[in-house]
């Protein structure tokens, strides 16, 4: 048995395993592999960079010892930055937004450091924001260095340094399918650029979580308004500069829900104590390998532990409250519901006169239908919406329907589960539901439809 003898806990960080997705991608034609992070001495992907930034502050006297180091966290750098004062003797003050974990929060504690919690709904450039906070805490303190980890060009070099090549080694350049979660972005940076220039044919693809910026900047460049998700680690509601979109090839988009659940299918099916970043790569992965079956070794990474999150993704109560966790009969999911349709999705494009998208609708006895541009959703229309602005005068027949669709249009995939859909409905504002996978529209789903599916399940 060769059992190493370390100087510090620091240098037992890397060297993380990489293990099979047997039974969550037993679907799949091709083996999905997981870089198992969370079994870094802090317990996250984050303790690379932590040391990588600090070593360098270091040998530029940024660092002086003694001195304090200041960061906004999601609660991982946190630790990581923690472990590395605890070890060589500096303070450490970070600011985290409220809807971090309270073990995240305790965790910081434990290691000795200082937490601030400031709001998360607000804008990046509040002075009340975790980064604002962070960055004013920094001017005041004397004798301290601000780690930046989210505009950061080291943050990107600790991967590709690190993280990149151990994924090579491991896949025996094998690999040809990089699939990992987006936050500050550095880790997928890192590694796609190390990977880039081994293989220029590797794909490297993110994921990002519905309500963070990152998907809308990538597809069409436009900086969408930011919504509050609960998801933590992944996503972000601005622009960073550790985040190199030149390295990514395509972008995958996930919710809330999908990150929980499968985050405890990593649990309960793979012995993996993931947390909710990890489910929200996996799941991530799983769909993007199911549309992309030519992939050989695909590799994603788990960036943490649940043992961050028992009080909510390991909490039924709380998965329950948030409506995470269904305890009533399972209705069933949107691909059960489109189960047994045949034929193309009618659709619509920007560019189509009213005339004949009206002809469309009666051809095909339909009410409403999605509107593409280039080939992608733009948004939908319905009859409803059509005789108001004809009967108004305010748009002519011959118009683009462009000029009069709706460009906030519900959107879900095929594994959404129906009660989501019908809450969706319920709440108002939506009168159809148009099921994506990728850009992909595989249907529509409407109010009807779901009245008839469910009538029809529990005859």
């Amino acid at each position: 048995m060769n059992l190493s003898r370390q100087n510090s806990i620091l240098d037992a960080v890397g060297g993380t395993p990489m293990v099979p997705l047997r039974r969550l991608g037993a679907h799949l034609p091709m083996t999905l592999w997981a870089k198992v992070e969370f079994v870094n001495p802090g317990g996250s992907v984050k303790d690379r960079m932590a040391i990588y930034i600090i070593d360098k502050a270091e040998k530029a006297g940024l660092l002086a010892p003694g001195g304090t180091i200041v960061e906004n966290t999601s609660g991982n750098t946190g630790v990581g930055v923690a472990m590395v004062a605890a070890v060589r003797g500096y303070k450490a003050i970070f600011t985290m937004p409220d809807k971090m974990s309270s073990e995240k929060v305790n965790l910081l504690k434990a290691y000795g450091a200082r937490v601030i919690v400031t709001p998360t709904n607000v804008p990046a450039d509040s002075p009340e924001s975790y980064y604002e906070t962070a960055k004013r805490i920094a001017r005041e303190t004397p004798g301290s260095f601000y780690l930046n980890q989210y505009h950061n060009e080291d943050n990107i070099q600790a991967h590709y340094h690190t993280t990149g090549p151990e994924i090579w080694e491991q896949t025996d350049g094998a690999i040809d399918c990089l699939i990992a979660g987006i936050g500050t972005g550095g880790t997928l940076s890192g590694v796609g650029r190390f990977l880039r220039e081994k293989n220029p044919r590797i794909k490297i693809v993110a994921v990002d979580p519905e309500g963070s910026i990152f998907y809308g900047w990538f597809k069409d460049r436009k900086i969408g308004e930011p919504k509050v998700y609960k998801v933590e680690g992944i996503g972000e509601d601005m622009l960073t500069q550790a985040m190199d979109f030149s390295v990514v090839d395509d972008m995958v988009r996930v919710n809330d829900r999908e990150c929980f659940q499968m985050a405890r299918r990593l649990t309960t099916e793979e012995g993996l104590f993931a947390g909710g970043s990890s489910g929200g790569a996996v799941s991530g992965a799983l769909r993007y390998l199911s549309e992309h079956p030519d992939i050989r070794f695909p590799v994603t990474i788990l960036p943490d532990s649940g043992s961050r999150y028992l009080s909510k993704i390991y909490s039924d109560e709380w998965m329950r409250d948030n409506g995470f966790l269904d305890d009533a009969p399972r209705l069933g999911t949107v691909r059960d519901l489109l189960a047994g349709r045949t034929g193309p999705v009618v659709t619509a494009t920007v560019d189509e006169p009213v005339f004949k998208v009206v002809e469309k609708m009666k051809a095909n006895d339909i009410s409403q239908l999605p509107v593409l541009e280039n080939g992608r959703l733009a948004g939908a229309i319905n009859e409803a919406d059509l005789l108001r602005h004809m009967m108004s005068g305010t748009h002519r027949i011959v118009e683009p329907v462009g000029a009069v669709i709706k460009r906030q249009v519900r959107t879900v995939n095929p594994d959404t589960g129906l009660g989501d859909v019908s809450e969706a409905f319920a709440s108002g504002g939506h009168e159809m539901a148009v099921v994506l996978q990728g850009d992909q529209i595989l249907g529509v789903i409407t109010k009807i439809d779901l009245l008839d599916y469910l009538a029809r399940s529990f005859k």
